[in-house]
This record gives C-alpha cells, structure tokens and sequence, in this order.
C-alpha cells in the first residue's frame, strides 16, 4: 500500500472533525476570547482554516522559511463563519489533491523548515505532514472546543458522539 494510501483517510476524518467544529462558530461572538492571552473566537478559527495550507505547501516544496515565505492564503482575512468555512474548504481540498499526489519516495523526500533563515527541523515529509497538519489541526481544535464549552455551544462528536449528542 502507498503512504498516501494509509495518510489520505485518516487527513479526511481529521479535517471532517475540524469542520463539524467550524461551523459552530458564532457569528455573535467572533471576538470572544478566554483569557486576554488567547486568540479570539474568530482568528483560532481562522488559524484552523488556513493550517491545511501546510499540506500544499510541504507536498510541493522542500523547504519553507518562516515567516518570511509564508504559504500563499495566510494574509487572507476572515470577518465570519462563512468566511472561515470557506477558506477551509478551498485549503482542504488543495492540501488532499497534494498529497494525493505524492508517491513513497516523494512523502520520504526530506522537508526543511526554517524561522528566519535558521532550520528548526529537518523530516521526510510523512513526517512534516502528520506534525505540520495532523497534529497542529488537532491541537488547535482541542482549543476551539474549549472555546465551545465554555460558551455552552454543543461540541460535536468526532470520535463517536459527544456528551451533547444522544446516542
């Protein structure tokens, strides 16, 4: 079986579970945040959104150097929901159709990222994947479900139902 084989199903569940997430953000309350610390409603929301852009990005390249070679969508703005489900959906599908694309010696090409011109980490890309996108989706979105609970929005089920959904 190819990589991008066993990758692709569980980067659909993953992404299906963040935007079951997304579309529970209140248009009532985009600048809410928990703490004077922590992002708002609306710009986790948005950082969700655009986390997909990795996956286009390390599937068609072999390096990035941030910030300054931000990838192509991260200026974008989001003012709602709608907005934020939209930039979403556009950066799901570039990312899958990426990955999609690569076979076994491409998802082991090694992958570079840099901070200012310093490399931080140097991975084949299966790995820079499951960090940069996998994991970094999943770690935002346990915020955005904190940030749900507390404002006694329903949580979606991602993993079997929630405790707000009947069985």
């Amino acid at each position: 079986m190819a990589m991008k084989d066993a990758l692709l199903p569980e980067f659909d569940h993953e992404m299906a579970n963040t935007r079951k997430c997304l579309e529970r953000l209140p248009d009532d309350r985009l600048e809410w945040r928990p703490h004077a610390k922590s992002q708002t409603f609306l710009s986790l929301g948005t950082h969700l959104a655009k986390v997909p852009l990795f996956g286009a990005q390390i599937a068609g390249s072999t390096s990035v150097n941030f910030p300054a070679e931000a990838a192509g969508g991260w200026a974008e703005a989001c003012h709602s929901r709608a907005d934020v489900l939209a930039a979403f959906d556009r950066h799901v599908a570039s990312a899958r159709a990426a990955i999609a694309g690569l076979d076994d010696a491409g998802m082991m090409t090694p992958w570079t990222f840099n901070w200012n011109g310093h490399q931080v980490m140097q991975v084949p890309r299966v790995a820079a994947l499951r960090s940069f996108v996998f994991s970094h989706i999943i770690h935002h979105r346990g915020q955005f479900t904190i940030y749900l609970r507390l404002n006694d929005i329903p949580m979606p089920g991602m993993y079997g139902p929630s405790a707000d959904e009947a069985m």
